[in-house]
């Protein structure tokens, strides 16, 4: 589990940015962000490997926003890699979504292992739920390179050990509900496997 704060970011796939590209212009901000939009995925959200994640009360869907995500180790350098299925309820807001939307007990499930050394560049995952193949990422397709996207966020605030640094997550995330097995595989990553408890 993390030993530090866990950032998730906004619209770092080009094909999210070209989904979400005909609002930007739209008030409050008129204009594409700058810099790269970030959010906190708060501890409460953690939950291990092949663990039950309780769905809300009332709700029937949420959206499963697969990545893969920067660990902190010293001196700002990178420690390795780990797998993340950052779940979220469904919602329009793109620049700044609401902390109730993002920060549900339990909703982020953290890979069982770090992955050291690798080109993020070539990293590639699948979403399945129930064995069904739902989604897939390609990680040469950001808009923001791991190092790129480390960088400007070094502008701003320091990432320090144990930290956690998402590198996005491609348009098209699938839905699941109560009862969904979600697996997210990647090649060189162990499997992050986590199920969506039926509501009681």
């Amino acid at each position: 589990m993390p030993g530090g704060t866990v950032y998730g970011v906004l619209l770092n796939f080009r094909e999210e940015v070209e989904a979400w590209a005909p609002r930007m212009g739209e008030p409050p901000y008129k204009a594409p962000p700058k810099a790269p939009v970030l959010y906190v995925k708060t501890a409460n959200t953690w939950s291990p490997h092949d663990s039950a994640i309780a769905m809300p009360e009332g709700v029937g869907e949420v959206e499963v926003g697969a990545t893969i995500a920067m660990v902190m180790g010293e001196g700002g350098k990178v420690a390795g890699y780990v797998l993340m299925n950052d779940l979220s309820l469904p919602h329009a807001s793109f620049f700044r979504p609401p902390v109730k939307f993002k920060c549900v007990d339990g909703f982020l499930g953290i890979g069982p292992a770090m992955r050291v050394g690798g080109d993020p560049a070539a990293f590639t995952l699948e979403v399945r739920i129930n064995d069904e193949l739902r989604h897939a990422a390609d990680f040469s397709q950001l808009v923001r390179s791991a190092p790129r996207l480390l960088a400007d966020v070094s502008e701003f605030m320091t990432l320090g050990p144990g930290d956690v640094l998402m590198l996005g997550c491609n348009a098209g995330r699938p839905l699941a509900r109560a009862g969904d097995r979600i697996e997210i595989t990647a090649p060189g990553f162990e499997t992050l496997m986590n199920t969506l408890a039926e509501v009681a």
